[in-house]
């Protein structure tokens, strides 16, 4: 496949991230673009590369700041640029666009975006925040467009001076790839299969409050746990079911950890390949972040038409209409997100029209082809202003073998 002709790049530091991209990559495909993905290497880089169906480069790229390590990657990076000349690079998350984006303006690729997918420097201090500070400003710096996320991240990189705001766009209301909606409207075997997981995890029917993700200080877990224990003295029965795992970089704090390991009502679920019905198995989703670009998993709580509890912190703020599709409380406050919490459980009622709306707004928001159109008429535009052959979209019959593949 590294044979083929590459016209449009994206990147991402993880491999992991590549999940990112999902969809994306073959419907520029369809448009006429011959894309390609390029992540650090890993064991799912082949898994996840297969599912792109579009050539995937691995080049070795510390999450962390490592100076040698860096340069050397930034060399690579350059290297493989200047080999494929792509007509766009588009990188995302931290490392990727500090490195993706300097070798990209180094090698003079024609058309360079910078996807911002949220700000560790929000919430980062000292030493950390300079440097995550001036890795922002430089991949700003390098790129024609400026992708942000959410409409609050906008607002956010403008406030910090990181780009010019004529600079920055947002695709449509939000977020990066949308959501593919099929995958988790709720279905009889769906349903069926959440019934299954209380059963394996001893739930039965008793509340469910759901967590997706990592397990750290910036997604508010402290907050959560402490918001659990105010909400089980009204709702004894409650359980707490947290999908996901610990990590060592902003990690939680020991007797946060002692706490949910002890159990007491709370379940601790690894990351699932199928997540769909882990929705189902909630009443509610809970996201008490501090800091986000757009959550994508509130987006997919919402497709499976659960009620939402989440922050007012930057991208958060965008992902639910509040008293419409679910509940926004104050950054770090466990009281209100207690209450929040109790006031979905004390009104299923309530929790069922929320979580109705928020289906609705993601089915007519934020489905993944709204999103998609709006990143080719992006790239159609950019090449236009640099006087460069805009790709011919794919015939119905082209489309139609792409979908197969």
């Amino acid at each position: 496949m590294s044979g083929e002709r590459i016209d449009t790049l994206h990147a991402v530091t993880s491999p992991l991230s590549l999940v990112l991209l999902r969809g994306q990559l073959r419907y520029l495909r369809a448009a006429g673009f011959h894309p390609a993905a390029l992540s650090g290497p890993g064991p799912f880089v082949e898994q996840v590369g297969l599912g792109l169906s579009v050539p995937v480069f691995t080049v070795a790229m510390e999450r962390e700041v490592s100076p040698l390590h860096d340069l050397a990657s930034l060399v690579r990076i350059w290297r493989l640029l200047r080999q494929l000349r792509p007509s766009i690079c588009n990188a995302g998350t931290p490392k990727a666009g500090l490195l993706v984006m300097l070798a990209a303006w180094l090698a003079r690729v024609p058309c360079r975006v910078y996807t911002m997918r949220g700000l560790r420097v929000e919430t980062a201090r000292g030493l950390t925040r300079m440097i995550l500070f001036a890795a922002e400003r430089i991949a700003c710096g390098c790129a024609h467009r400026v992708i942000c996320v959410s409409p609050s991240l906008r607002d956010r990189a403008v406030k910090l001076k990181l780009a010019n705001a004529h600079k920055i766009v947002v695709l449509g209301s939000g977020s990066s790839n949308g959501v593919d909606v099929a995958r988790f409207v709720p279905t009889p075997a769906r349903a069926a299969r959440a019934a299954e997981i209380r059963h394996v995890l001893k739930l039965g029917s008793r509340p469910v409050i759901g967590f997706i993700g990592r397990f750290t200080r910036d997604k508010g877990i402290a907050e959560l746990t402490t918001a659990f224990d105010l909400v089980r003295q009204q709702f004894a029965g409650a359980s707490l079911l947290l999908i996901g795992s610990y990590e060592q970089g902003d990690a939680i704090e020991l007797e946060v950890r002692a706490r949910i390991d002890a159990g007491l009502g709370i379940e601790v679920v690894p990351f699932q390949p199928d997540i769909a019905p882990y929705y189902l198995a909630m009443d509610i989703f809970v996201l008490p972040t501090y800091r986000e670009g757009f959550p994508n998993t509130v987006l997919e709580a919402q497709a499976a038409e659960r009620p939402v509890v989440t922050t007012k912190a930057t991208g958060a703020i965008d992902s639910v209409l509040d008293g419409t599709s679910g509940i926004l409380v104050p950054v770090g406050d466990s009281r209100a997100l207690a209450d929040a919490i109790g006031k979905l459980l004390a009104n299923p009622s309530i929790a069922r029209r929320m979580g109705h709306a928020g289906r609705e707004r993601v089915e007519h928001e934020f489905r993944q082809e709204i999103v998609w159109g709006e990143l080719i008429d992006l790239y159609r535009a950019l090449l236009q202003e640099r006087g460069l052959p805009v790709p011919a979209a794919a015939t119905p019959e082209e489309r139609l073998c792409l979908q197969k593949q």
